[in-house]
């Protein structure tokens, strides 16, 4: 039987606390992410992890994207057929297990392997917690909800660094994975006892053609854009694989047009508001990840932090999401979405901008209010985008919203690595000049490789390796300045998006008008 909140209850009684259980949920998969970042350098050190290469590294992060964001949307389809509790704790479990297989994995490829399969069970979590939540609150408090799921993810993105290099700093690198297996056994736990089950009564025909269509299109884009950050868009199994996705992706929308029973009604992103919030979502996670990215590097490699310190970093980033994503809907009911909006991403374009005259010697309190803007305007933007995408489905239809939302998130934060780290290597090789002159063939191809790889030759090149290092914190300053210039772009486009798509303030008396009622929809409850 559906347990699903009716016009009457105006929402579910316990929704408050299947909210904390939803948040519990989403920080194991939150959590995961920030950890890694942090052991990046350690995983690549023969002696104290797997001796993994750059490119490595970038797939231990990138298996986990690849299947993430080619099954995110199926995952929100089956949620809303199968039900929202059960995909949620399938999700939980798989994540578990692959969690507890990556903590003792023996090489690289076996980490790679096993974050793929966490990227699976992530892949159930995210968009059944942002369903559910669709389905136990009513719409006068949804966005206030949503708001405190955004600001769970600063939540996490505050613990992760910092347990992480806790961690790393007194226990094997393997223990920033086994600490995501005690909090999925209490998230299990909690989810089977307070969350409700909910689904969509009317599912109609499953659309399997449609299905395999989004599967095959986003894994496809999602790996050239991978692939182009690692070779160049210039290779063909870069712009390959992305022309194959994008091609297939048109058919699968020209497809869903035709059909009954669509797995997404394409119709929708004819909605200005709807199309404009997944397009926000898109280009300031494109902005905010590979910032992420290059600011890792910089921390632990530039300016010589340990896991801790620099975990400790990004906590003002969290905070800044943390403080201000809980109240954006009433800054949405004071101000406006557009108002809302723009003043979000106008943050964290400054944020970005604030890294350009960072150098090798710049305070550090400079870094930490670069990460607290980018955290404020993101806490502005993520909220209502959200919002206006749940609010423009049908209720039953929540799972797909959630999918939406978190696909065009996943390919947006891919592709801002991708793009923007394949902007830091190539800057990075070009500016390192003659300093790799001398060395002998293979330690020069890993010091010209990355930052990372200079380091490592440094450390077995006696006399000559501070002169190494001096030149390659030159070199990746300046590729993380370019690279800094990349990410303020895609920050301001997502700016005049919003600005030109978003409505303004409504009058008091004026009821905000449902999206999915503009295309027709109404909002159907069990």
């Amino acid at each position: 039987m559906n347990a699903q909140p009716t016009p009457q209850t105006a929402g579910h009684p316990r929704r408050w606390a299947i909210l904390g259980v939803l948040v519990i949920s989403l920080l194991v998969v939150v959590l995961d992410n920030t950890v890694l970042n942090v052991a990046l350098r350690i995983i690549a050190d023969p002696q104290r992890g797997l001796g993994a290469t750059q490119s490595e590294l970038e797939w231990a992060i990138n298996s986990y994207t690849l299947v993430f964001a080619g099954l995110l949307f199926t995952a929100g389809i089956l949620a809303d057929r199968l039900g929202r509790r059960i995909t949620l704790i399938t999700g939980l479990t798989l994540f578990g297990i692959a969690s507890l297989i990556s903590a003792y994995a023996d090489s690289p490829d076996q980490l790679i392997a096993a974050r793929a399969v966490m990227g699976l069970g992530a892949a159930a979590v995210m968009p059944a917690t942002l369903s559910i939540i669709a389905n136990v609150f009513d719409p006068r408090e949804r966005a206030r909800a949503i708001g405190v799921w955004a600001g769970a993810v600063g939540l996490a993105v505050a613990l992760g660094p910092i347990l992480g290099g806790f961690l790393l700093e007194h226990f094997w690198w393997g223990s920033v994975f086994l600490i995501n297996v005690p909090i999925v056994i209490v998230g299990v736990a909690l989810v089977a006892i307070l969350v409700p089950e909910s689904r969509d009564p009317k599912p109609g025909r499953i659309d399997v053609f449609g299905v395999l269509l989004s599967i095959i299109g986003l894994t496809l884009l999602t790996y050239g854009v991978i692939k182009g950050g690692e070779d160049g868009f210039g290779e063909p199994l870069s712009w390959g694989p992305i022309v194959g996705g994008v091609l297939v992706l048109i058919g699968f929308v020209l497809y869903e047009r035709r059909i009954e029973f669509p797995s997404l009604d394409v119709r929708l992103f004819g909605n200005r508001q709807f199309s404009a919030s997944t397009g926000m979502i898109g280009l300031v996670f494109f902005a905010a990840m590979g910032s992420m990215f290059f600011g890792a590097f910089y921390l632990q490699l530039v300016r010589g932090y340990g896991p801790l310190a620099s975990g400790a970093l990004f906590v003002p980033f969290a905070v800044g999401q943390m403080v201000f994503a809980p109240i954006s809907s009433n800054m949405v009911k004071k101000f406006g979405p557009k108002a809302v909006s723009t003043a979000g991403l106008l943050l964290v374009a400054l944020g970005l901008a604030a890294w350009l005259p960072i150098g090798a010697d710049t305070p550090i309190a400079v870094v930490a209010f670069a990460f607290f803007l980018m955290g404020v305007g993101m806490a502005n933007v993520m909220p209502p985008a959200t919002e206006s995408i749940m609010a423009a489905l049908p209720r039953e239809k929540a799972g797909v919203g959630s999918a939406v939302s978190n696909t065009i998130r996943q390919l947006g934060g891919a592709l801002g690595v991708a793009v923007l780290g394949a902007v830091l290597s190539s800057v990075y090789r070009d500016n390192l000049g003659t300093a790799t002159d001398g060395l002998p063939g293979a330690a020069a191809d890993a010091a010209r490789e990355s930052i990372s790889g200079a380091y490592a030759v440094a450390a077995q090149a006696g006399p000559a390796g501070p002169a190494l290092i001096q030149s390659a914190n030159e070199s990746f300053v300046t590729a993380m300045h370019w690279a800094a210039v990349g990410s303020l772009v895609f920050a301001l486009l997502g700016a005049v998006v919003a600005v030109l798509f978003l409505p303004g303030k409504r009058p008091a008396e004026q009821p905000a008008p449902v999206l999915a009622e503009e295309q027709g929809v109404a909002l159907a409850e069990a």
